[in-house]
């Protein structure tokens, strides 16, 4: 089993979960974050004085699928979440070890 964790862009947000739906994905967790990456963040005007805004929205999604299942997932965040321009995000997958099902104590595969 893989944890995949998607950094995007907000307003990207129903178009990867309507994607994560195609490819069989029933499930996910997402988060407010903010942060910054090769951006470093931008300027902004307000009421005539410039302002550094340090952090930018995004949205975290987590994902825990089976081995089989993680390539057709990223490949639907990718093209879900795709605009070309910088501050797209990035993906990261990593191993699970266990799941549980607190309600059932259904266990790892059958968990998900």
């Amino acid at each position: 089993m893989k944890k995949i964790e998607a950094i995007i862009k907000p307003f990207k947000l129903d178009e990867v979960r309507e994607g994560l739906s195609e490819v069989g994905i029933t499930g996910l967790t997402v988060t407010e974050v903010k942060g910054f990456g090769r951006q470093k963040g931008h300027t902004e005007l307000y009421r005539g004085a410039e302002y550094v805004v340090d952090f930018l929205p995004k949205i975290k999604i987590e994902i825990v699928v089976a081995d089989e299942t993680v390539e057709p997932a990223i490949d639907a965040i990718i093209k879900s979440a795709r605009t070309g321009k910088i501050g797209d995000g990035k993906i990261f997958v990593s191993s699970v070890e266990q799941v549980v099902r607190i309600r059932t104590g259904e266990a790892n595969e059958a968990a998900i």
